[in-house]
């Protein structure tokens, strides 16, 4: 990799426009020090500049699953059914293909112009070593030369007041002095520049309620973001409710202290007051599009979180398609279906294409705890470079350039990424 000490592009998004005649200065440390006006050159061809993609939620190893959870043996194939699938795979996997599809899976995410993962990590153990599979995904981000924060999930019960099944053995937590004692294994192995940890109550499910409200203490007292699956399934909340007397996210609001450190990934059916109550909490909503679409989850109300002013981030989960532009088309789409109208996720001025790229950058950024997803001055130089030339987007103005590839681009449209100044 070569580190850049400026780059001068043909335009960057900068406050929400494609600017022209800019350099960007970094520093040493990877970090941006200067945004300044320039009548130079641009420094990399025809290339547009953004902040890099924030993947915020990932199962590296889910990779593994492309193309083999796609048969169906009967009508009625669901999450569950898939999740038979996804626990053959738990069962096969070894380190050296660990390894190999976690790379390949964060490969795959540079060419998609994604910068730094969220990686919601629960497959810890392999055969005879415990933990092994932590240390391996660093690994594999560490050689690809992706940002990650390895959002390490707590995982001990295999369903309100049950044990864990045999094929979830692989993902158990131990208890919480097993769990943080690796955890400050971890925190001595990371790159700080590169990797750093958070924190994960897997789900409601597979965390029971005391536990998971000191792990939640815990991760503030350590001043740590904290991710959880909640209410993607209606089954989790029928059961939470059978369990608790209140839905999942009921169960949050009364049992934590929620703040912005918190992200609650998919709410696909989230009662609309309980996502008021949630979002005035100040915590984060981060959605999944291809992998809910590919589930058959079903399609969240971005419209109403975006009404409570809500900040929704995206993640490719599952990582059968692994793509930033899709997964923020599908966003704004799923919502034109959903309502029956266009133009759903807009802001004041009408325009689709800047709450979109917020939720790709600056919200994922936030809700890992990373100074990024912005192109500013302090923030991390992470970039995704835009192929002006690429075929979507010939004979597309400045003002519809990002709207163009939203809507109409994939990965031909990206030329490459920069993170922390190395191409």
């Amino acid at each position: 990799m070569s580190t850049l000490d400026c780059i001068r592009p043909e335009m960057a998004w900068v406050d929400g426009e494609f600017r022209r005649g800019l350099e960007i200065g970094i520093a040493s440390d990877g970090v941006i020090c200067s945004v300044e006006a320039t009548s130079e050159s641009p420094t990399h061809g025809r290339i547009a500049l953004l902040p890099g993609f924030v993947n915020a939620h990932s199962h590296a190893f889910q990779r593994g699953l492309r193309g083999r959870g796609e048969r169906f043996d009967h009508p009625d194939s669901n999450f569950w059914s898939w999740r038979k699938a996804m626990y053959e795979l738990v069962q096969e996997m070894g380190p050296e293909s660990m390894k190999r599809i976690a790379s390949q899976a964060f490969r795959e995410m540079r060419m998609a112009g994604m910068t730094s993962v969220g990686e919601f990590h629960y497959l810890h153990h392999d055969a005879s070593n415990d933990w092994a599979f932590d240390d391996i995904i660093l690994e594999a981000a560490d050689e690809v030369g992706i940002r990650i924060v390895l959002l390490n999930a707590y995982y001990v019960s295999g369903g309100f007041g049950q044990s864990l099944e045999p094929a979830q053995e692989r993902f158990n937590g131990i208890d919480l002095d097993v769990y943080w004692s690796n955890m400050d294994r971890l925190a001595g192995l990371v790159d700080g520049s590169m990797q750093r940890l958070g924190v994960v109550g897997h789900s409601i499910r597979a965390v029971p309620r005391e536990q998971l409200a000191l792990l939640h203490e815990e991760s503030r007292r350590r001043g740590m973001v904290f991710h959880m699956h909640v209410e993607e399934q209606r089954a989790e909340i029928e059961a939470c409710l059978e369990a608790h007397g209140s839905t999942p996210t009921r169960v949050l609001l009364d049992s934590l202290q929620l703040d912005e450190r918190f992200t609650a990934v998919h709410d696909t059916h989230t009662d609309a007051d309980d996502m008021v109550g949630y979002l005035k909490t100040g915590a984060r909503v981060c959605l999944c599009p291809l992998t809910e679409a590919n589930l058959g989850d079903g399609i969240a109300d971005i419209r109403h979180i975006l009404d409570c002013e809500g900040r929704i981030c995206l993640g490719s989960d599952s990582n059968a398609r692994i793509s930033m532009l899709e997964e923020m088309r599908l966003a704004e789409y799923g919502q034109r279906l959903r309502h029956e109208g266009r133009g759903i996720c807009r802001d004041a001025d009408g325009r689709i294409d800047r709450v979109l790229i917020d939720m790709a950058t600056k919200h994922g950024a936030d809700s890992l705890g990373l100074k990024a997803g912005r192109i500013e001055v302090g923030h991390l130089a992470d970039f995704a470079m835009v192929d002006l030339d690429a075929e979507p987007l010939l004979d597309v103005s400045d003002q519809d350039l990002l709207a163009a590839a939203i809507l109409g681009g994939a990965e031909e449209c990206v030329a490459g990424t920069i993170v922390g100044g190395r191409v």
